[in-house]
C-alpha cells in the first residue's frame, strides 16, 4: 500500500477526531483546557493508528497475504529500491548515445515490475527470479559498464568488454521483459476470456435481426 496515501488518510481521520474528542471533553463533560487537549490527542493518536492498523489488515486480505508474508514483501522491496537507484544511476552515467534507448527500455522494465508489486504484493511472488536474479545481474552489469566506459584510455580489450557488457543488457531487456510478461500472464488470460466472451455476444446480437429478416 502507498505510504504516502495511507499517512495521508490516517492524518485526514485523526485530527477531525481528535478536535471532536477535545470539544466533547471541554464543553460536554466540563474538562480543564489542558485535561481535554490530552484527551483529544490520546483520541487522535488511537484514530491514527487504529485507521492504519485496519487499512492495513484490508490491504493484506485483498492481496491473500498473511502478515509475515507481508513483512517478507515489503523487506525485499525495500532492498530493490535500493539496487535500482544504482542501477538508475550507472545508466544515466553512461555516456554511449547509441544503447541510450535500450538503456531506457531496461529501466522501464525494472520500475514496472517494481510499480506492480509495490501496488500488488502478491505479484511478488511470479517476480522472484527476478528479484533474487536478474535484478543483482543488471546491477552488477550496468554498474561495470559506467565504469569502464567513463575511462578517458581505450584499447581493444576495453572495446571488447564494454560491447560485452552492451550485449549482455541486452539480452537481460529480454529477459526482464520475460518476467513482467509472466507477472501479468493471469491478467493477459482474463482479458482474452473477457474478448471472447464480448466476441461471441456481438455475434450473437448480430444474428439475430438476420433470422427475423428470413422468418418476415
Amino acid at each position: 500500500m502507498n505510504k504516502f496515501l495511507l499517512r495521508f488518510m490516517q492524518t485526514g481521520a485523526a485530527i477531525p477526531f481528535s478536535a471532536f474528542i477535545w470539544l466533547l471533553s471541554y464543553a460536554g463533560f466540563d474538562q480543564t483546557f489542558w485535561m481535554s487537549s490530552l484527551y483529544g490527542f490520546i483520541g487522535g493518536g488511537v484514530m491514527f493508528f487504529g485507521l492504519g492498523s485496519y487499512l492495513q489488515r484490508r490491504f493484506m486480505e485483498k492481496n491473500r497475504l498473511t502478515m509475515k508474508e507481508y513483512k517478507y514483501i515489503k523487506r525485499n522491496l525495500k532492498e530493490a529500491n535500493v539496487k535500482i537507484n544504482r542501477i538508475q544511476k550507472s545508466l544515466f552515467s553512461i555516456r554511449h548515445i547509441r544503447s541510450l534507448k535500450q538503456r531506457m527500455e531496461l529501466l522501464r522494465l525494472v520500475k514496472n515490475i517494481q510499480k506492480l508489486s509495490n501496488r500488488e504484493p502478491r505479484r511478488f511472488f511470479k517476480a522472484e527470479q527476478f528479484y533474487f536474479s536478474h535484478l543483482d545481474s543488471i546491477m552488477e552489469l550496468s554498474e561495470k559498464y559506467a565504469f569502464l566506459s567513463s575511462q578517458h584510455t581505450k584499447n581493444r580489450e576495453l572495446e571488447y568488454s564494454l560491447q560485452d557488457t552492451q550485449d549482455t543488457l541486452k539480452d537481460l531487456t529480454k529477459i526482464v521483459e520475460k518476467d513482467l510478461n509472466y507477472m501479468l500472464e493471469e491478467d493477459l488470460d482474463h482479458l482474452n476470456f473477457e474478448i471472447d466472451v464480448a466476441k461471441h455476444s456481438i455475434k450473437k446480437q448480430t444474428e439475430i435481426p438476420d433470422e427475423t429478416r428470413r422468418l418476415k
